[in-house]
């Protein structure tokens, strides 16, 4: 007989990509959800079964709680509030100039949480917050509060990559949650005791600082394995060798060596540079992390001199792009490398003719008509002089050589997500350029 566990009715504030995501995922479990966003055509959407982002597997598993009546959608912050004894805010926190996030979403959502709640509620800061958001959350709550509820402040942070997020949500590496009391912390277990994890209690700042910090960290090792990838460039070593030898260390590991064209999305940069801007207001000069920053500007611009040695000149050139994404798997044009270098490339005089399984319509939004979109691999490439690999999608990992071939005027290929083996791409006749690797 399947174990019972307690059920809860949650309110997730912002039906954004960590919103929906979550959300459905808990109603997945067992709980009753509402999702609640103030743009009133996205609401629509959702209730009528679309998605406003691509990720696998989502629309299937909202549809499915939605049909179980466990998932709903409303624009209607009060009527979520009411219905639900735990409340996710889970709206956006984008960066500002100085790299300091934008918290108007978080302050605005705590302060209609406080006019509208007439009982004890959890509130649970989903959203990626600096550190000590959480004391401000708890500050708005009692400020304008109407009914002087009874409420806890919870920071879960959300670890999530686009491509795998339910697979991440629901099989995840732990699950991290800090309270301030024990009452807390029997909610939260409660909601996650289906999941089986980790599950790791601390207080609200610690928590805070647990999902900057692991951002950062993952960022620094890609900036690490792109510098390590330039002395192998100059030394003639090879970046796949030296990145597997260290990874086999299990203190290192393998993740997120990968030489390429840097780190983009939603997360890494803004994180990196709200993590930087926390650390001056705390008093640290967190150089490190701004060398981290530096080293990922500096990997689209060598990426481009690459380029610029295959073609000699880019002006006039016509150029095939796979891949626009940020990475595979994802429709997110956010931060994508593909956005600058594109930029420079077409600013240079180059035509540019590209292919993504999924990121066409969000990449035109951003790059308008510098660039053309074409409908398969294969139409991008037509009388290009040159194919330049920016997202490491699936599709192209096996394409049929000989069309490639015969399609481009020059077999010339620089890849930047080093995609293929040299040997082999030298075998099939290509002039084939990769990073860190001799």
């Amino acid at each position: 007989m399947p174990k019972k566990y307690p059920k809860h009715s949650l309110a997730f504030i912002g039906a954004g990509y960590v919103g929906l995501v979550s959300g459905t995922c808990l109603a997945e479990i067992g709980h009753t959800v509402i999702l609640v966003d103030n743009n009133p055509d996205k609401v629509a959407k959702l209730k009528a079964g679309g998605i406003p982002i691509f990720e696998p597997g989502l629309k299937e598993l909202v549809k499915k709680n939605v049909k179980a009546r466990r998932l709903s959608f409303t624009t209607s912050l009060k009527a979520a509030v009411d219905k639900s004894d735990i409340i996710f805010i889970a709206v956006n926190t984008p960066p500002q100039p100085d790299g300091k996030a934008d918290l108007s979403y978080v302050a605005a959502a705590a302060r209609e949480i406080a006019e509208v709640a007439d009982a004890y509620k959890v509130v649970v800061d989903k959203s990626t917050v600096p550190v000590q958001t959480g004391e401000r959350v708890a500050e708005t709550i009692r400020r304008y509060s109407r009914k002087n509820v009874d409420f806890d402040i919870v920071s879960n942070p959300e670890f999530l990559r686009e491509g795998s997020a339910i697979e991440d949500f629901l099989k995840p590496d732990r699950i991290v949650v800090g309270v301030a009391n024990k009452r807390a912390e029997k909610v939260m277990r409660e909601i996650y005791a289906p999941i089986k994890a980790p599950f790791i209690v601390t207080d609200v700042k610690s928590a805070e600082l647990i999902k900057h910090a692991s951002n950062s960290f993952l960022a620094m090792k890609i900036s690490f394995t792109n510098a390590l990838a330039r002395l192998c460039e100059l030394s003639g070593a090879n970046i796949d060798k030296v990145a597997h030898g260290m990874g086999l260390d299990e203190r290192i590991g393998t993740h997120f060596l990968r030489a390429g064209v840097g780190y983009g999305g939603s997360c890494f940069p803004k994180d990196v540079a709200a993590f930087i801007t926390i650390a001056k207001e705390l008093g640290y000069d967190f150089a490190l992390l701004k060398e981290v920053e530096r080293i990922n500007e500096r990997a689209k611009a060598l990426f481009l001199q690459k380029i610029e040695a295959a073609l000699w000149v880019t002006k006039h050139k016509s150029l095939a792009v796979w891949g626009l994404a940020f990475k595979a798997n994802t429709d997110d044009m956010r931060n994508a490398p593909a956005i600058d270098i594109l930029e420079r490339l077409h600013a240079d005089g180059a035509t540019i003719s590209a292919y993504d399984p999924e990121a066409t319509e969000t990449a035109r939004a951003v790059l308008g008509k510098k660039i053309k979109y074409k409908k398969d691999k294969y139409a991008a490439l037509k009388g290009a002089d040159a194919l330049v690999i920016l997202t490491d999608w699936d599709e192209f990992k096996k394409p049929d050589w000989s069309k490639v071939r015969r399609l481009l005027n020059s077999p010339i290929i620089i890849d930047g997500r080093n995609m293929y083996d040299p040997k082999e791409m030298e075998k099939r006749g290509f002039v084939y350029h990769s990073v860190g690797r001799g």
